[in-house]
C-alpha cells in the first residue's frame, strides 16, 4: 500500500490508479495481470488481420500514460520514444527482449504518472489542462479506466485465442 498523501482525493486517485494498473481489485484481472505470463505467440496473435494485438494494445496503454504524464507536465510533445502517436507500431522483428523492453517502457510511464499524480495540488484537480477539454481529476480517473478498458480486452482476446 502507498503512504497516505494528507488529501484524501489524491488518496483515492492513487488507488483507483493502482488498482486499475498492478494492485488486487475486486473487478479481477487489472492491466499489469492480464499481461503476466503471456508467450510471444500470445502476444502477437489476431482476432482478424485488421484488429490489433496484446502486444499493440501495451504499447498504446504505455503512450496514453506518457500523454496523460504530459498534459500535467505541460511537458514536451515527441518525447515517447516510439511512434506513431496513439497505436506505436511493433518492432520489426517482435522477440522475447523487445517485448521485455516495452513492457519496461509501460512501467516507466506508469511510475511517472503516478508520482505526478501523489505530487499533484489537490487545489488544482478542479482546473484544466492547457491541452484538455476536461479536469485534471477527470483526466486522472480517465487514464486509470483506460488500463482497465484494455485489461478488459485483453482477457477477452486470451480467451478468443485459446479457444
Amino acid at each position: 500500500m502507498s503512504p497516505k498523501t494528507l488529501n484524501p482525493k489524491i488518496d483515492v486517485l492513487l488507488q483507483t490508479c493502482d488498482q486499475a494498473y498492478i494492485k488486487e481489485a475486486w473487478h479481477g484481472a487489472n492491466l499489469r495481470g492480464s499481461i503476466r505470463g503471456l508467450s510471444l505467440k500470445e502476444l502477437l496473435w489476431r482476432p482478424n488481420p485488421k484488429r490489433h494485438n496484446i502486444w499493440e494494445i501495451v504499447l498504446h496503454c504505455a503512450y496514453w500514460k506518457y500523454a496523460v504524464w504530459r498534459r500535467i507536465t505541460d511537458g514536451m510533445r515527441g518525447a515517447f520514444p516510439r511512434g506513431p502517436s496513439d497505436w506505436p507500431k511493433l518492432p520489426d522483428r517482435p522477440d522475447v527482449k523487445k517485448w521485455k523492453e516495452d513492457l519496461a517502457l509501460l512501467e516507466e510511464w506508469h511510475r511517472k504518472l503516478r508520482g505526478e499524480i501523489m505530487n499533484f495540488p489537490p487545489s488544482k484537480l478542479d482546473d484544466k489542462p492547457k491541452s484538455s477539454r476536461v479536469s485534471f481529476i477527470r483526466t486522472f480517473y480517465g487514464i486509470s479506466s483506460h488500463d482497465l478498458y484494455h485489461a478488459g480486452q485483453i482477457q477477452l482476446l486470451k480467451r478468443l485465442q485459446r479457444g
